[in-house]
C-alpha cells in the first residue's frame, strides 16, 4: 500500500469513528428523551455504557491509525535500505565488469578501486545502521574514561577525510574552565557512532556549502554536551522531537533531497540516553540550518 492509500485507511477510519459516535450520541439522547426521568437507574447504566462505547471507538481508531502510520514507516524505511543496499552493490558490479572485460590503464583502474572501495564503505555504513538500530537497548555498554573533546575531534577529522573535504569547512573547539576535560564514563564506539551519525547528517544537509562546528562544552558541574551545528536546510520546528523517531524522515522537499534509512538520530537518540543524557535539536527553521546536542553525565576523574 503506497502513502496515499496509508492517507485514505486513515481518513476512512477517523471518518468512520466520528459517525459512530454520531450515531450513538443521537440514539442515547432518542433514548433519554423517550425514557424521560422515570427510571434515574436506567438513565445512569445507559450514560455509563454509553461512555463506554465512545471511548472504545476513539481508541480502537487510535490504535489503527497507529499502526497504518507504522506500517507506512515501514515500507518508507524498506525501500530506503534496499536503495541503499543496492545502489552500491550494482556499482561496484558495473565496475568490476569494466576491469574485467576492458584493458584499462593504471590511473584509471586506480580511479575504479577508489570508487569501489567508497562503494563498499557506503554498504556497510548501512549494514552496520541497520543492526545497530536492531540491537538498540539490548547490547551491554563497555564504559570507560574517555575525553569528550578528543573523541569529538577524531570524528570531525575521520568525517572530513570521509567526505574530502578542506580544513576550513569543519571546525572543532571546547569551551572549558582552565585544566578541566570533559570526560564522560561511556562505551567508546556507542559514542562515535552516534557523533559520526550527527556529522555525516551536518554534511550531508549542508548542500553544497558545508560549514560545520562541533562545540564541546561543560554545561554544570553534572553535565557535559557536544554540540554539532550546520548551515544547512534546517528543520521545521514541528519536525525537531519526531526527527528522532526510528524510521522517521521530514516529508516533503527536505527528506527527496538526501537519501538516507531513517535510523541515523534514532540510535543517537538511544545511545544518549543508554548513558544517562539526552539527545536533542534546534532549528530556526527552514533554510536556518540546525544544531544537535548530545548531553552526557559527566564523570569524575579523582
Amino acid at each position: 500500500m503506497g502513502v496515499s492509500g496509508h492517507r485514505k485507511s486513515i481518513i476512512f477510519f477517523i471518518t468512520f469513528c466520528v459517525c459512530l459516535c454520531i450515531l450513538a450520541i443521537t440514539q442515547t439522547v432518542g433514548w433519554i428523551v423517550i425514557l424521560g426521568w422515570r427510571s434515574i437507574t436506567l438513565l445512569i447504566l445507559g450514560i455509563l455504557v454509553f461512555l463506554a462505547i465512545i471511548a472504545g471507538l476513539v481508541l480502537n481508531t487510535i490504535f489503527l491509525v497507529r499502526e497504518i502510520r507504522r506500517n507506512e514507516q515501514h515500507d518508507t524505511f524498506i525501500n530506503a535500505v534496499t536503495h541503499e543496499l543496492k545502489t552500491p552493490v550494482a556499482s561496484i558490479r558495473l565496475y568490476l565488469e569494466t576491469l574485467q572485460r576492458r584493458e584499462i590503464d593504471e590511473a584509471k583502474r586506480q580511479e575504479f578501486y577508489g570508487i569501489m572501495l567508497a562503494d563498499n564503505d557506503r554498504l556497510l555504513h548501512t549494514i552496520e545502521q541497520v543492526l545497530r538500530a536492531g540491537r538498540t537497548g539490548r547490547a551491554q555498554l563497555n564504559r570507560s574514561l574517555i575525553d569528550l573533546s578528543e573523541i569529538a575531534f577524531e570524528c570531525l577529522t575521520l568525517a572530513r577525510t570521509r567526505h574530502h573535504l578542506p580544513p576550513e569547512s569543519m571546525r572543532c573547539t571546547a569551551s572549558l574552565p582552565d585544566g578541566e576535560k570533559a570526560t564522560v564514563l561511556a562505551d567508546l564506539e556507542e559514542l562515535k557512532a552516534a557523533l559520526t551519525n550527527l556529522l555525516d547528517n551536518a554534511i550531508k544537509y549542508s548542500g553544497n556549502e558545508v560549514r560545520v562546528l562541533v562545540e564541546v562544552v561543560k554545561l554544570d558541574a553534572k553535565r557535559v554536551a557536544v554540540r554539532v551545528k550546520d548551515h544547512g536546510v534546517g528543520i521545521p520546528k514541528n519536525e525537531l522531537k519526531r526527527i528522532f523517531k526510528r524510521f522517521y524522515r521530514i516529508p516533503g522537499s527536505l527528506a527527496t533531497r538526501v537519501k538516507g534509512t531513517g535510523l541515523g538520530l534514532f540510535i543517537v537518540r538511544s545511545i544518549a540516553e543508554k548513558h544517562g543524557g539526552r539527545a536533542f535539536a534546534e532549528s530556526e527553521g527552514v533554510g536556518h540550518g540546525s544544531t544537535f546536542t548530545i548531553q552526557l553525565p559527566s564523570a569524575r576523574t579523582e
